[in-house]
């Protein structure tokens, strides 16, 4: 069964725009434009997730949060607003959010972390260690500590996000400025920063790191992880 994500916001265009990036992604979407709909459709179906704006007319996006956290629901939101204020931003994650994207964002972006917060999220739910396998490679997400063919590999915390975000995404092309952002959660400054943490990693996973056979250099692309 696909996964399932409500998104709520009163601007028409930005549901419309957020419906077509989660269904491209190959989830099921349900849109509303109300913090009490929103409510209301929470208490009729089991979401996966939760996109939620702040800015909403009646009900605000926090109020939402504080109703849904006081009845002990434990949905992963992600905040997605056009306010950018630091204040904004860790009210939101205080209270209860697992994540605040500003807008404008890149939909590709925001997809790849609706999907990796839907895994996290029932790793965490199991109540044991989850454990990410592919090929060679095992990540402990409880632990954080990273296997190949059961010997540890001890990771800086960069190359251990980056190497999280690959298994998550085995044979997905990721361009440098989507790496950029979803490893130092900002746009791209530096390419080299990418080259030096993927160099690194190759130098730890690979058998022949100057010829990669698991980190591949797709050119004019990015890069993809393959097993």
């Amino acid at each position: 069964m696909a996964d399932s994500v409500l998104i709520v916001d009163d601007d028409e265009s930005v549901l419309t725009m957020l419906y077509k990036v989660i269904r491209s992604a190959g989830m099921e979407a349900k849109t509303v434009s109300g913090g009490e709909q929103a409510l209301e459709l929470v208490r009729e179906h089991p979401f996966d997730l939760i996109l939620l704006d702040v800015n909403l007319r009646g009900m605000d996006g926090f109020q939402v949060i504080h109703e849904l956290r006081g009845r002990g629901i434990k949905i992963p939101i992600i905040i997605v607003s056009g306010r950018k204020e630091d204040y904004d931003t860790l009210y939101g994650l205080d209270i209860g959010a697992d994540d605040y994207i500003t807008k404008p964002f890149n939909p590709v972006v925001l997809a790849a972390k609706v999907k990796a917060l839907i895994r996290r999220s029932r790793g965490n739910l199991t109540g044991g260690n989850a454990v990410i396998s592919a090929g060679p490679f095992q990540y402990n997400t409880s632990t954080l500590r990273f296997y190949k063919n059961g010997q540890e590999i001890v990771l800086s915390s960069r190359e251990n996000a980056m190497m999280k975000l690959f298994l998550d995404n085995v044979n997905r092309i990721f361009p440098k400025d989507m790496l950029y952002e979803l490893i130092w959660g900002e746009t791209i400054v530096d390419e080299n920063a990418i080259m030096v943490y993927i160099n690194r990693l190759r130098q730890k996973i690979e058998e022949d790191p100057s010829n990669p056979k698991f980190i591949q250099t797709v050119r004019g692309l990015g890069y993809r992880f393959v097993v």
